[in-house]
């Protein structure tokens, strides 16, 4: 097995749907990611494949879209990864596996999203699903995940059952939000995540993040799914659009470009199934089987990243990890930045590389679930 190293890589800003970037295609937020990754690295002649997440785009193969948009000789391959809320973490991972089994030297992965122009979809008329959608037309933009389920809130659901089963507090939802918030919004006064922000028409500001949000606003939010619920607005994280790519290469890549130090070797990564009515316990559970099978604790790892979609997902970790919260998510987390889908997992990425990077080094571990309660894990070491 060849070893695999993370010689960088850039974000666009995460935005909320409909905002700044209402009219900007997923490929064309990919693109002038992959334009500046060019820019930086000369990897151009050695690129093997390119490896995009997308979950909600318009199909077919949005990162050989992307691609060619950015420039990219028609004769390096790409293709597009759907795992929804895990999809890019999924493009890395798959990245890692390829230039480990020596089938590349150099390999661009991470994802790309647009909620703002997601497309609505229509069952077939013979679908027997046709008619069982909420508007009895077949249109629907969220996918079934699981058998016994067909709604499209069934994210949301799961959440709700996961805070209900674990008979979460307000009050520890709650604090979830206030520190993600407050340590997203410290993060860009100082501008630590202003080196991997790649601006768009001009823009490069993260808009979701709310440094003086109070317990007060918090209060008055409403109930999403209605009394004796949990779920508001706060504690699940804003749809959004951005794009997040990183740099994977071998190290007889690194041995002729001495120049250039990678910020991180790939370890392992694991993706695991559980929970299929509870995804937001994914994220932990993938963890956990991550770092089993490299007979390794929490308490080895110096900075811990998982996409909190939903404050449930913070609250499980805290209650079975509770002296490592200094670890986690240290510079905020999905409830303040926003969950680009298929970006996601780059982003993740870029935060954990981030992290480390404040935390002098170490290992490190980022963790996603995804519908239908899969997950998606990556173990690195930093540098």
């Amino acid at each position: 097995m060849n070893k695999v190293y993370v010689l960088g890589g850039f974000r666009t800003p995460v935005v909320v749907k409909n905002n700044k970037f209402k009219n900007v295609k997923a490929e064309e937020l990919g693109a002038e990611v992959i334009k500046a990754i060019l820019q930086k690295y000369p990897i151009k002649e050695d690129l093997a494949g390119i490896i995009g997440g997308n979950a909600v785009g318009t199909g077919g193969n949005i990162t050989r879209l992307m691609s060619l948009l950015a420039g990219i000789s028609e004769n390096v391959p790409a293709y597009t990864v759907d795992m929804q809320c895990a999809s890019g973490a999924v493009a890395i991972s798959n990245a890692y596996a390829d230039i480990a089994m020596g089938k590349g030297d150099v390999y661009i992965c991470g994802g790309m999203e647009s909620s703002s122009l997601q497309p609505l979809r229509v069952y077939d008329k013979k679908d027997d699903r046709y008619l069982k959608v909420k508007n009895k037309d077949g249109a629907y933009t969220t996918a079934q995940f699981i058998p016994d389920e067909m709604a499209e809130d069934a994210m949301l659901q799961g959440a709700e059952r996961t805070m209900q089963s674990e008979k979460m507090t307000k009050e520890e939802l709650d604090f979830w939000i206030m520190r993600s918030h407050h340590l997203a919004a410290k993060a860009q006064q100082e501008g630590l995540l202003d080196d991997i922000i790649v601006p768009i028409n001009g823009y490069a500001m993260d808009d979701g993040i709310r440094g003086k949000i109070s317990q007060k606003l918090l209060d008055r939010l409403p109930r999403i799914l209605g009394e004796n619920t949990l779920l508001t607005a706060g504690n699940s994280c804003l749809i959004n659009d951005g794009a997040a790519f990183v740099v994977l290469v071998s190290e007889k890549w690194l041995s002729r470009h001495n120049d250039f130090k990678p910020k991180a070797e790939i370890i392992d990564s694991v993706m695991a199934g559980s929970y299929t009515k509870e995804s937001p316990r994914g994220a932990m559970h993938t963890a956990d089987e991550l770092l089993k099978r490299n007979n390794m604790r929490y308490e080895d790892i110096s900075a811990i990243e998982f996409n909190e979609a939903f404050a449930a997902i913070d609250v499980l970790f805290q209650r079975a990890h509770s002296d490592l919260i200094d670890r986690y998510n240290s510079l905020g987390g999905a409830l303040a930045y926003g969950h680009p889908y298929g970006a996601s997992g780059g982003i993740l990425m870029l935060h954990l590389l981030k992290g480390l990077e404040l935390h002098n080094g170490g290992y490190g571990v980022m963790s996603i679930a995804g519908a239908g309660g899969m997950g998606m894990g990556i173990l690195v070491r930093g540098f």
